[in-house]
C-alpha cells in the first residue's frame, strides 16, 4: 500500500469514527440538542478536526440517516427473498411489516429518520450535496418500490386502477410513518386510554390502508 492509499484509509477510519461518535451523541441527546462540541468530545477529536471531514452537523445527520435507510432496505430485500408475497397487496403489507420490525429492532435509527421526515424543513442548507443526495436516493428507492407495487397490483386486478400511484404511494408512506411513530412512542397511552397495544394498532392500520386501495 502506497503512502497516498494509506492516508486515504486513515481518513476514512477517522471519518467513520466521527460518525460512530455522532450516532451515540444524537441517539442519546437528540439532533436538536446535540452540538458539534458534543461530537468532538465523544470522538476524542478537536472541533477543528471534525470540520475537516464534515461541513456541518446536518451533514453528519444525513450520514446517520443513510445508514438507517440502508439497513431498512436490506431488511426488506431479505424478507422479499425469503418470503415472496403472492400478489402486490401482499407485498405492500410486507413492506409495512418490515418497517414496523425495523422500528422495534433499530429504534434509534427509526427515530432519526422520523425526526427528519416530520421536520418543518429539510435542514439541507449546509449539507454537502453528495451526502444529501445519497440519503434522498435511498428514501426514493422506498417510494419507487411502493409505486412499482401499486402498478403491479393494478395489472393483477387487485388494486383500484383510478388511483394516482404517486399520490397513493406518498399517502401510504406518510400514514405508515405516523402510525409507527405513534406505536413507538404512545404505548402507555394506547394501553391505558384505549385498551389496545402497538401491535394491534399497527395491524389494524395496515389492514385499513390495504383495504383503501383494494378493488
Amino acid at each position: 500500500m502506497g503512502s497516498g492509499e494509506r492516508r486515504e484509509k486513515e481518513k476514512e477510519i477517522r471519518r467513520n469514527d466521527i460518525i460512530e461518535a455522532a450516532e451515540a451523541v444524537f441517539f442519546a441527546k437528540g439532533y436538536n440538542q446535540a452540538t458539534m462540541d458534543d461530537v468532538a468530545k465523544a470522538a476524542e477529536f478537536s472541533k477543528r478536526t471534525l470540520y475537516v471531514y464534515f461541513s456541518s452537523k446536518e451533514q453528519i445527520y444525513f450520514e446517520i440517516m443513510t445508514r438507517g435507510y440502508r439497513l431498512m432496505l436490506e431488511m426488506l430485500r431479505q424478507d422479499i427473498r425469503e418470503n415472496p408475497a403472492a400478489n402486490a397487496l401482499g407485498s405492500i403489507r410486507q413492506m409495512g411489516d418490515v418497517f414496523y420490525r425495523f422500528s422495534k429492532e433499530h429504534p434509534e435509527y427509526f427515530e432519526a429518520m422520523i425526526q427528519y421526515e416530520t421536520a418543518e424543513d429539510d435542514f439541507i442548507a449546509e449539507a454537502a450535496d453528495k451526502t444529501r443526495e445519497e440519503c434522498y436516493a435511498l428514501g426514493e428507492e422506498i417510494t419507487e418500490h411502493l409505486i412499482g407495487m401499486l402498478w403491479r397490483g393494478m395489472d393483477e386486478g387487485v388494486i383500484r386502477k383510478e388511483l394516482n400511484v404517486v399520490h397513493t404511494a406518498l399517502m401510504l408512506w406518510s400514514s405508515v410513518v405516523g402510525v409507527l411513530n405513534t406505536a413507538l412512542k404512545k404505548e402507555n397511552y394506547l394501553r391505558h386510554m384505549h385498551g389496545t397495544t402497538p401491535d394491534e394498532l399497527v395491524a389494524a392500520a395496515f389492514s385499513l390502508m390495504v383495504e383503501s386501495i383494494s378493488v
